[in-house]
This record gives C-alpha cells, structure tokens and sequence, in this order.
C-alpha cells in the first residue's frame, strides 16, 4: 500500500470516541469531493480506529474490537487502492524531468485507471454500516477503559510492538530487498500508533521523530512500488524516459536509506531512545503480569471465583510438589508460574464463539502475541491447560494433545489435573482455603482440605479428581479439616521421613520436627 506521512494537528483529540466520530466526518467529506487530501485524511483516521481495536483485541475478546476492525475494512482497502495511484502521480510529477514526455504521460495513464477505483469507493462508502460505527463510538470507549494509558498493561503492548519492529530493523538493514522494508514500515506504523494511543506521555516527546522515521519508511515503500510500476507498463513508455526515471528512483531510495540507517544506529539513535523510554528489568515482568490480570479482568465474569480458584491450585501444586508422593520431574522450572496464570486465565469468555468456552478461550490466547519473558513452549502449555481444565480430558483421540512429546502431555495431565481439583474443591465450598496437608502411601495419596463444607456431591469431586489420580497412578483421598485458629498465620504440614513441610498461603518451608516417623511415608513430587 502506498503511504504518504501521516499529518497530525497539536490539538487533534487522542480519545477513542473522537477518533470513531473522526471518521464519520471523513466519510462525508469524501462522499462530497472525494478529492486527493479528503482520500488521505479517511485512511488515517480508519487506521487509527482499526489501530486501536488491534491492540485492545490483544487482552479483550469482546466483539467491539472485532467489528471495529471489521466494518471499515471494504472500505479502507478501497481507499488505498485509490490512495496508491494518488501517491505514483504525486512522484512522477517530483522525479521527472519539466522536458521529458514521462511526465505528462505516466500521470494520464494513472489517472485513466483511477476510474476503476473510484467506483469501488463509491460501493464501500454506500456499504459502510454508518449506524453500526455510531453504535461503536457508545461502547468501544468504555471498554477502552481496561487499559489505563501510561500503566502497566499499556507499556506491556508498546514493548511488544517495540520487540517486533527491532526485529524487523535487524533483518532490513542488512538488505535493500523491498520486502523487508515494507514489512518495517507496517511494523514502525503498529508501533507508532500504539504509542500515540496508549502512552500519551511518551508520544509528546515522541512522535515528531518516529513520524520522519515513517515518512522516510513510505518515501521507501512508495518508490518501489513506482519502479514496479514503471515495469508494468514499459510498453507504453520510451526506453530513455523510463531509463532516466530508475535512475532518479534508484538515488532518491539509497538516500531515504541512509538517512533511516543513520537515525536509527549508535548509542544516540531512536532505537536506544525509544527503548530506554520503556520496561526494564523487574519492571517487565511486572508490565507481563499486569497485561495478563487485564485479559483475565475484561472477560471473567467471576473474578472473585477465579481469584479463589487460582489460590487453591497454588496451594495443591505446592503440596503436591513438597510431599514426596511420587518421584521427580525433571527440568519442571517455570510449572508453577504456567499453572497460576492458566488458572487466571482458565474462566475467561470469548464473546460471539459457537465452540465450547473453554475450546473458544485456547483459541483465543493461541491468537494473541506470547508475553514478553515468556517462551513460547511455556505459552502452548497453559493454552492446553486451560483447554483441559473442563470437558474431556486429554487422550490421544484430541489431534493437537496428541501432537506433543510424552513428556509435555505429561505436564499438561499434571497441570490440568491440578486445576480440575481445584475447581471441584471449589464447588464443594472451599473458597477460602489456608492451606492443604498431603500424605500418602504407595497404594493412595490423602488430600486434607481446610474449608471444605459440602461432602455430598461425591461424584462432581471424583470427577474432578480422576486426571490427576491418573497422573499419581493412585486414588485420591480427600478429606475435610479444620483450620486452626491462632493469630499467626496457619501452617499446614506435610508429613514426611523424619521432618514437616509446613506451607503457608502457597509458600513451603521446612521446619524440624521431632516427632515419630508417620506411618503415611510420601515421596518427593514436583508438580
């Protein structure tokens, strides 16, 4: 698609409704003139709206982003098969000679084949659903609101727009190829108006440079595509005419080159700039954790459940993996951070989804971008997790478990298994547990709950205990306790050879105990 710089006003709103009502008003000024400017002025602001609905579809799946995205998009095309054409003229007339027949030739053969495209604008703005767009200027806002700008979530996006186009930079920059660059420019334009919406603080400081750095991204993009322009239609035109075009081509490209190539390199270039301005360190992880909480905030109908939920599935992980039940698992670092943000994220509802819920919400966090200091081995893991935390369990019936290696099937019964537990637990009144006590023998593992109330719907609990009996390959025992009372926080202990493994609030530490060996002898699991 060719670009011009996009222009922006010191006083233009950056509030979403604004932008939504930007684009009404645009679509009556091209309905009137339909001229150069007014064709330019409706892609930017079509942009900015589907810019938007692109970042917040990222952490919520509610519809609202979905048909921002969708209703302009016959629309947005249109115009910028049109916008190609106004843009190809604009530099023939700059790069051609006063005296050479190119350039009165190659603009009337531009203009001839804009009939064409006119008329499909004409089509998208009699098909753009107006009232639709209206309707989206009352809800998109509030649902904005999810993402506080200049907060955590909102500097989580930023990096990870930052992430992909310094990737994309250190694959250009070694190259001329067009492709590369073009792929740069959409990636700097993701970039750029992520920053102007969600960081309004950096963007002030910001966005006259990344707007020259775009600007010479396009100047790139457009002059490739007027070099495979002048190839098309090389019959039409005279050798020297199209041979003297190249060539300015060519000089202008390598110049928009190194000045890109410039800008960008050195300790003093935009790329450290821009980076030093976001997460470092701790502060990333922190950025990560809130953009989780905010998906988990926007479609979980229950957050006191999940919260209670996700609390009880620490606790049994940790019991589980400090009793020495069953003998270790190797290379298990990061289980216990996938089975906490599985469990936040196990309840979340994907609106306007004929799957199952549980189907609909893997697919939807498969489609987002994986965290930032997550792998994506890690994020596979929880999208199957959660998947499998309700349903039928997993079997080598189901084509994408059966893909994986034995040992992340393994682990994908382990965690599952777990929340599964922990939900049935749930339902059968364990909302505020402080700890859970495991024991064991070899032929069955005892579960001790504190807070468990309801005993009678013994078929929901075995149900929800049957994955992980056959991950322990033993029955599970599960009995109700009461919580000690006492003024410092309670310890649950867990029995093992000769010592007690006390766990508080999901953390385990191990305290002598002089006590006789218990008879329940445990061994060592790491979930």
């Amino acid at each position: 698609m060719v670009t011009a710089t996009s222009r922006r006003s010191p006083g233009r709103a950056l509030g979403l409704r604004s932008r939504i009502r930007r684009v009404l008003k645009e679509v009556q000024r091209v309905r009137q003139s339909g001229d150069v400017d007014a064709v330019h002025d409706l892609r930017v602001a079509i942009r900015r709206c589907r810019s938007v609905a692109a970042v917040m579809a990222e952490v919520d799946g509610h519809r609202t982003w979905r048909a921002m995205k969708r209703l302009p998009r016959q629309l947005f095309r249109a115009l910028g098969n049109l916008r190609d054409l106004h843009v190809l003229e604009a530099w023939v007339k700059r790069l051609a000679s006063a005296d050479d027949p190119l350039r009165a030739k190659l603009p009337r053969l531009l203009e001839e084949r804009q009939l064409g495209p006119h008329q499909q604008v004409r089509r998208a703005l009699r098909a753009f659903d107006q009232r639709q767009w209206e309707r989206l200027a009352r809800t998109a806002p509030t649902r904005a609101r999810l993402v506080t700008p200049n907060g955590l979530t909102a500097q989580c996006l930023v990096l990870e727009r930052y992430d992909e186009f310094r990737r994309l930079h250190a694959r250009a920059v070694r190259t001329d190829a067009s492709t590369p660059w073009h792929a740069l420019r959409v990636a700097l334009k993701r970039f750029r108006y992520a920053v102007e919406t969600l960081l309004p603080e950096r963007s002030v400081a910001w966005d006259e440079r990344l707007g020259q750095i775009q600007g010479l991204l396009g100047e790139i993009h457009d002059l490739d595509v007027l070099r495979s322009q002048i190839t098309q239609e090389s019959d039409g035109i005279g050798a020297a005419s199209a041979g003297s075009l190249r060539h300015a081509i060519a000089t202008r490209r390598r110049a928009a080159l190194t000045r890109y190539r410039q800008a960008m390199r050195g300790e003093s270039g935009l790329l450290r700039e821009w980076r030093a301005g976001l997460p470092h360190g701790k502060a990333v992880a922190a950025a990560t954790a809130a953009r989780l909480r905010t998906t988990a905030r926007a479609m979980d109908r229950d957050p006191r459940r999940t919260a209670a939920v996700t609390h009880l599935a620490l606790l049994l992980f940790d019991g589980l993996a400090m009793s020495r039940v069953i003998p270790p698992v190797r290379d298990d670092d990061g289980l216990r951070t996938v089975l906490g943000a599985a469990a936040q994220l196990h309840a979340i509802r994907v609106g306007g989804r004929r799957t199952a819920r549980h189907k609909a919400a893997r697919d939807f966090l498969r489609k987002v971008p994986v965290p930032l200091r997550w792998k994506a081995q890690e994020w596979d893991l929880l999208t199957m997790v959660v998947r499998y935390h309700r349903g039928a369990e997993p079997s080598a019936r189901h084509r994408q478990f059966s893909q994986l290696s034995a040992e992340q099937q393994d682990r994908v019964r382990r965690l599952a298994g777990v929340l599964r537990l922990a939900r049935g637990l749930h339902q059968c009144g364990v909302t505020r547990a402080r700890g859970v006590r495991v024991g064991g023998t070899g032929r069955y593992v005892r579960l001790r709950v504190s807070g468990m109330k309801n005993t009678q719907d013994n078929a929901a609990l075995a149900a929800a205990a049957h994955l992980l009996e056959q991950v322990l390959r033993r029955p599970l025992l599960i009995e109700p306790t009461k919580a000690t009372s006492s003024a410092r926080p309670l310890r649950l202990a867990h029995r093992t050879l000769g010592a007690t493994t006390t766990v508080a609030s999901g953390v385990g530490r191990v305290a002598p105990h002089r006590q006789p060996v218990a008879r329940e002898q445990s061994g060592h699991l790491r979930a």
